[in-house]
Formats: C-alpha cells, sequence, structure tokens
C-alpha cells in the first residue's frame, strides 16, 4: 500500500466507525430509553421503521469499514506479525479480534434473522454486547497512540 492512500483508508474507516457505533449507540441508548414513554405499537413501528433502514445500511457501512480496516491492518502487517513487546501492536491485535467478534454478532443476527428466530430478547443481549464491544473498540483505537506498558 503507498503512504499515500494510508490518511484515504484512515478517513474512510473513522466515517464508517463513526456512522456504525452512532448506530448501535443511538439504539442502545436513546431507543431503550423511549420504549417505556411511547405505546408498545407505535414502539413497534418505531423499530420496524428504524430496522429496515439498518439492514440497508449497515452491510454498507461494515463492508467498507472493514475494507478498509483491512487496508490500515495491512499498513502494519510486520508488526502484526510479531507484536511481542509492542503495546501499539498488541492493542491493535486485541482492536482487530474484537472487530471480528462484532462481525460475527452480525452474521448471528442476519442467521437468526433467516431462521425467523431472531426474538426480541436476542436482539436486546446483542444489541448490549456490540455496545460493550464497540466501546472497547474506541478505547482501544484512542489507547493505541497513548498507551505504554
Amino acid at each position: 500500500m503507498s503512504s499515500a492512500s494510508y490518511p484515504v483508508l484512515l478517513t474512510i474507516h473513522l466515517f464508517c466507525a463513526l456512522i456504525f457505533v452512532g448506530t448501535v449507540f443511538f439504539e442502545v441508548l436513546v431507543l431503550e430509553g423511549v420504549r417505556k414513554h411511547v405505546p408498545a405499537e407505535a414502539m413497534r413501528a418505531v423499530e420496524r421503521g428504524i430496522g429496515r433502514r439498518v439492514r440497508w445500511l449497515m452491510p454498507i457501512v461494515l463492508v467498507t469499514l472493514f475494507s478498509a480496516g483491512f487496508g490500515l491492518a495491512a499498513h502494519y502487517g510486520e508488526l502484526l506479525t510479531h507484536p511481542r513487546g509492542n503495546p501499539f501492536a498488541i492493542l491493535l491485535m486485541i482492536k482487530i479480534g474484537l472487530a471480528l467478534s462484532v462481525f460475527g454478532h452480525f452474521l448471528l443476527a442476519s442467521y437468526w434473522r433467516m431462521c425467523e428466530i431472531f426474538t426480541a430478547r436476542r436482539s436486546r443481549l446483542l444489541h448490549i454486547s456490540v455496545f460493550c464491544h464497540v466501546v472497547l473498540i474506541v478505547l482501544l483505537a484512542k489507547g493505541m497512540f497513548h498507551i505504554q506498558f
């Protein structure tokens, strides 16, 4: 990868991360808080509308996010091959592992939807898990450049 493409990949990755993390935060922190103040039927209509939009948008965002992320990781290929003793590389590997877990959550949700076993309880648990993952990913993304051990 040329050094000129790194800032472009980073910018694409950051914008897609903003969209994804913002959507997760909205669903977990805002939508859940609204639920108790809105009639059940209206809430179901809102969730269906948001769900349709998210199911259309998120695959595009995730493919772009992960593609840019793989390009960025390639920039650190040698470092990732031998991370021992390098805090940046170790934290980056943890961040990549968490990101792959989030992708696994997305695949699991898609599978449950396809099998028509995606219940409200499963959705809530999945959203909370993804929320925890993205909080850690954001902290690691910042910490990679500042944490030394």
